[in-house]
């Protein structure tokens, strides 16, 4: 255990260095260059990029590699299963059942979208689920869960967040003011489409304040987070049924071989959803009795949430650091462009799905 310990020590020290850089710069680029409350770029994606240069520019000893990959796996599937703690099934009722015919049929338009496209301009199966799963639910958040369960390589997963964070941050710019013009000023409305459109729930906060600073809308922000979260709890069942999709339509023999339900629901993904129920007790039996569990305070409550969400966050920056230094950007580059169109149509299809879905439904 002792030389167990020793041998991914240093991995991880750097990959924890490297994580907590890309929050700090993630902060300073959100709040203190962009003013926002709270920091619409992910330090999910900095630490990426951060990792990705130090790889590459720098030849990465092997006395680091048995912990950075100690990170990829165990780390990252720890920091899934805190994840879970963020999707409270109570967050559905709040918001009323006014936006689950939107987020299902703009989750089912990104599916829809990918798959379209998927065999005309021919990515791979792996990276098209990745791209799928985080434009229609909650993007680099998504990705990486989904990841382990179809077998997808450190680039595809890269790749992909990139795909995902670019397209999210045009949204959480130019969605507020369209949100705007398309709906009048009405405040809910935009919220709700803010919430079911965009990627990133940091950049659905990003986007919403936006809105609300520029058109004096606080309830614009509440929208939007329920809206969010709620699209969030979608992870539940998205995850198994694109891992089963995955497994049914391989080609490679050994996979299918390999192929068990706990490729569908592996131990982590039953964790996360274990995380998900206990919040959603939680949160019940504190608005029944005033006091979750019976016993915990609501400001007790609120500090176990918000720290399993910390760790969560965390542990995932974390992971991302390690799978930046451990990928090459040339074996990025065999990966082309054509990804990054299906992204696009992918994104643009949610937002019009959205808009078009809110004014036949809601409107």
């Amino acid at each position: 255990m002792k030389e167990i310990l020793i041998k991914i020590f240093p991995g991880i020290i750097l990959s924890v260095f490297i994580a907590f850089i890309g929050i700090i710069f993630s902060s300073y680029l959100g709040i203190g260059i962009l003013n926002f409350d709270k920091s619409p770029i992910s330090p999910i994606m900095v630490a990426i990029v951060l990792g990705l240069v130090i790889s590459n520019i720098f030849n990465i000893s092997e006395k680091f590699k048995k912990g950075i990959n100690f990170s990829i796996s165990n780390i990252l599937k720890f920091g899934i299963v805190c994840l879970g703690i963020r999707l409270g099934f109570s967050d559905i009722i709040n918001l009323g059942l006014v936006a689950l015919p939107i987020i299902l049929i703009c989750i089912t338009a990104a599916l829809m979208t990918v798959r379209f496209l998927k065999k005309r301009i021919k990515v791979s199966d792996r990276m098209s689920i990745l791209i799928a799963v985080g434009t229609s639910v909650c993007g680099s958040s998504a990705i990486v869960a989904t990841a382990p369960s179809i077998n997808a390589s450190k680039e595809e997963v890269t790749y992909a967040i990139a795909n995902i964070t670019l397209f999210g941050i045009l949204a959480m710019f130019f969605y507020p003011f369209i949100a705007y013009y398309i709906f009048n000023g009405d405040e809910y409305l935009a919220g709700l489409f803010i919430g079911t459109s965009i990627h990133e729930t940091a950049q659905v906060a990003g986007a919403a304040l936006i809105y609300s600073d520029q058109y004096n809308a606080l309830k614009t922000i509440d929208v939007a987070t329920v809206s969010k979260l709620a699209r969030n709890t979608f992870m539940l069942l998205i995850i198994p049924l694109m891992a089963f999709i995955y497994h049914k339509n391989s080609k490679d023999i050994q996979e299918i071989k390999d192929f068990s339900i706990l490729k569908l629901f592996p131990i982590f993904i039953l964790g996360f959803i274990i995380m998900g129920i206990f919040r959603t007790i939680g949160d019940i039996t504190l608005e029944s009795s005033g006091y979750s569990y019976g016993f915990l305070p609501s400001h007790i409550w609120v500090l176990i949430i918000n720290n399993l969400k910390h760790i969560a966050e965390i542990s995932l920056t974390i992971a991302m650091a390690s799978l930046g230094l451990s990928t090459n950007l040339r074996s990025l580059s065999t990966l082309g462009v054509k990804p990054f169109y299906i992204g696009f149509a992918a994104a643009i299809s949610v937002g019009v799905v959205s808009l078009i879905s809110i004014k036949l439904i809601i409107v």
